[in-house]
């Protein structure tokens, strides 16, 4: 009896495992975009930083965002110098920690009083500063999973689904006119699955990368001579 049981469990569970490989990877995805002052022919030799927001108490928008939004736009066109967030971050310590950071496009003037920061900002030929803000979380949780060693049974048996949701907005900044052009937020959810028969199987929702291609679509058609 207690091989039927199994027997039984496993197929249900395997029934779980197509549905979850059916369902998986499936991601909304909402855009919204408020843009003015586009450059019409792109932003030439000039180059563009794009910095996270965390100053927050509850969360940090993550480095590695980051660096996926700069690469998406480096290799949508490859003549967008993206500045390396941390190298950045580093070489202007420590202006740009997160205590310290400017809130407003404004207060770079109060930066460029400095002229060793000045002289470098000119260096960089930094055309525009863009903040992210936001991160990745994961939702409610449903299901059980059970491991174990027995007589005629080992491994992992069960079936668990989760939730992770994406909001994030990008702040574009003239740093030449000091004023803010535009913002654009991309908000995604999906749901992830973990069914197990001996081995759980992560089936994981490409929520923080729909977000990446979303924003990144989106700043790369503001700043390229090619939209």
């Amino acid at each position: 009896m207690s091989g039927q049981r199994i027997d039984r469990q496993t197929t249900r569970i395997a029934g779980l495992i197509l549905l979850a490989v059916l369902l998986g990877g499936c991601v909304n995805a909402t855009v919204d975009e408020m843009t003015y002052n586009e450059p019409v022919a792109g932003i030439g030799e000039s180059s563009v930083v794009i910095l996270g927001r965390r100053h927050k108490p509850d969360y940090d928008t993550e480095f590695d965002f980051i660096e996926c939004i700069g690469d998406h736009i480096h290799s949508g066109d490859p003549s967008i110098e993206v500045i390396n967030e941390i190298a950045f971050i580093n070489q202007f310590y420590p202006w740009f920690e997160p205590r310290t950071a400017p809130l407003q496009p404004q207060t770079i003037d109060r930066l460029l009083q400095l002229p060793p920061v000045a002289a470098r900002f000119d260096e960089m030929k930094l055309e525009y500063m863009i903040w992210i803000d936001g991160n990745t979380e994961n939702t409610e949780s449903t299901g059980s999973m059970s491991c174990g060693i027995g007589p005629g049974v080992a491994g992992c048996f069960g079936f668990g689904t989760w939730g992770t949701e994406s909001e994030y907005e990008a702040t574009i900044w003239d740093f030449t006119d000091k004023v803010e052009v535009g913002r654009v937020s991309a908000q995604t959810s999906g749901q992830n699955y973990m069914p197990a028969v001996v081995v759980p199987i992560p089936i994981i929702a490409p929520v923080q990368g729909t977000a990446c291609d979303s924003l990144g679509d989106q700043l790369l058609e503001y700043l390229s001579a090619f939209h």
